[in-house]
């Protein structure tokens, strides 16, 4: 998909994404500590299954479960020597799931590691991160690619920049926002929006962060400072944690497709859910979202 495609897609409807991968693979049986894409490829159906649920409850856009196959994070797992092989696998595995009913989103997010100086890394060396990643998917064929849950302004543009020195895909990012409105590293996002927008995003937004009852400034705001598609991804609520350990949230599919229905009233123009959603949140956000126009 050429940048010019994606940007006439979202004009002529409001794109609907997936919901959780995460907390629906620990549902399934991933334990807590697992390499998440190492547990998706010794159990390829159980996402498969879980991505066939959301194109059928109305997902546009999937998300491949790249999301921690960058070096730093897969050698915590002593798993850099396969990052090629799983980042390729895991975008065809989803690719194969949605079976040309749904776009196929590479993921990427943060690494884990601290850029320079507060911590030893590079900017130079980050960048090669994200490139060795994204240039690892490229043979299977990712649709676009999705920046995701990022609490550095700082490593977002890293990978932006990484994107686009590989491939011409349409990137869309999203960071993470705490209560007061700004990232864990102080971003707020009016800041967030336009420095994005500036380095070539083709949608940007929040995903993660909180329920979408507690978003609404900050989605006003990327609304106010940005021409690019806004992106809603929010969490299903508050979470707590529950006798086994597990994280439980608070806010069921009603309610959320209810608070959704706000944002998009606003003015979000692509949306979904994070930790807690599942495909009855999706299939939910699907009604909202029908005869609606961006």
């Amino acid at each position: 998909m050429t940048k010019q495609e994606f940007a006439q897609l979202v004009k002529s409807r409001i794109l609907v994404l997936d919901g959780a991968t995460g907390s629906n693979l620990q549902k399934a049986g991933m334990p807590n500590g697992a390499c998440p894409e190492l547990w998706v490829m010794d159990h390829p159906q159980v996402l498969k299954d879980l991505q066939k649920a959301y194109v059928e409850a109305g997902s546009d856009i999937v998300y491949a479960p790249t999301f921690g196959a960058n070096r730093p994070a897969l050698r915590e797992h002593g798993l850099e020597d396969k990052l090629e092989y799983m980042n390729n696998r895991l975008v065809r595995l989803s690719k194969e799931a949605v079976a040309g009913k749904a776009l196929v989103a590479g993921d990427i997010t943060m690494t884990g590691q601290q850029l320079e100086p507060l911590g030893s890394m590079k900017i130079e060396e980050l960048i090669g991160i994200y490139k060795e990643q994204i240039k690892a998917m490229l043979p299977a064929e990712p649709d676009l690619l999705v920046i995701e849950t990022m609490i550095s302004l700082q490593e977002a543009r890293c990978a932006l920049i990484a994107a686009g020195e590989v491939c011409s895909l349409p990137v869309m990012v999203t960071m993470s926002f705490d209560p007061s409105g700004r990232t864990m590293y102080g971003t707020d996002a009016m800041t967030a929006a336009t420095v994005l927008e500036g380095l070539g995003a083709s949608a940007v937004g929040i995903n993660c962060s909180a329920g979408p009852d507690k978003l609404g400034d900050i989605v006003r705001t990327f609304i106010k400072y940005t021409n690019l598609p806004v992106i809603v991804k929010p969490n299903a609520g508050l979470p707590r944690t529950d006798e086994n350990g597990n994280a439980v949230y608070d806010m069921d599919a009603p309610d959320f497709a209810g608070y959704m229905e706000l944002m998009i009233s606003a003015g979000a123009s692509i949306v979904g859910g994070c930790c807690g959603t599942d495909p009855s949140y999706i299939r939910m956000l699907k009604d909202v979202v029908r005869g609606e126009k961006p």
